[in-house]
């Protein structure tokens, strides 16, 4: 197996175009300018952390979250805003910066008591195409870090019309959760291995920032 740190981002980044992934990622040779719609996801995201966390109030234009936020502050256990997490090729855990790290992800939200535990995903965007499948590796990785745990809701917050998309997970179903990252976890390795990364063309690709592209046609 070839030697990298992959996150729930980066691999859909892979099975969306594995030529994008290698420009950005592995050859470094463009960066990805945030739009609007980042910027304006990073900045929920640091709000609604500061609030839970510290308990700073949030500014008059993020007011329409606190109802669901403050719901999620009701929940009992131990609240971890932004909890960072890494796991060794072995699946056991590490620190989210150890140079040998396999994969790593951040929760924005875990709360946990005893065995049980929440994660939240916060979402400023539309809930019409969901992806709960970042929650089943935060998940795993919560199953990791926290040995206790046994039982996880997890769900992904919209913010914006206040949708709350959940899922839960075993620790007995582990095995088959990581099975869900075989396939595409085999082919980023083999890109690795035989230095091989086809672009996957749609009509997305105008957007790209990989100008050298031959199916960017901006």
């Amino acid at each position: 197996m070839a030697n990298f740190t992959w996150s729930y981002s980066a691999l859909k980044e892979y099975e969306n175009c594995p030529k994008k992934y290698y420009e950005i990622r592995v050859a470094q040779n463009y960066t990805v300018i945030p739009s609007e719609k980042m910027i304006y996801g990073t900045e929920v995201h640091k709000a609604l952390e500061d609030y839970v966390k510290d308990g700073k109030e949030l500014a008059v234009n993020y007011l329409r979250f606190k109802p669901a936020v403050d719901s999620l502050k009701e929940i009992p256990g131990t609240k971890y805003p932004e909890y960072e997490m890494a796991l060794y090729k072995d699946r056991t855990p590490c620190d989210f910066k150890d140079d040998n790290r396999w994969v790593r992800g951040i929760v924005d939200l875990l709360i946990v008591d005893d065995d049980y535990a929440f994660i939240v995903d916060y979402k400023t965007g539309s809930h019409k195409y969901p992806d709960p499948k970042q929650l089943r590796l935060m998940a795993l990785m919560t199953f990791a870090h926290f040995p206790k745990v046994n039982k996880i809701k997890a769900g992904l917050l919209f913010v914006m019309n206040n949708v709350f998309i959940t899922e839960e997970y075993k620790r007995e179903d582990i095995e088959d959760s990581w099975g869900k990252f075989t396939v595409s976890l085999a082919r980023l390795d083999n890109s690795y291995n035989t230095n091989i990364w086809l672009p996957n063309p749609t009509p997305l690709c105008k957007f790209c920032p990989v100008k050298s592209c031959e199916f960017n046609k901006t």
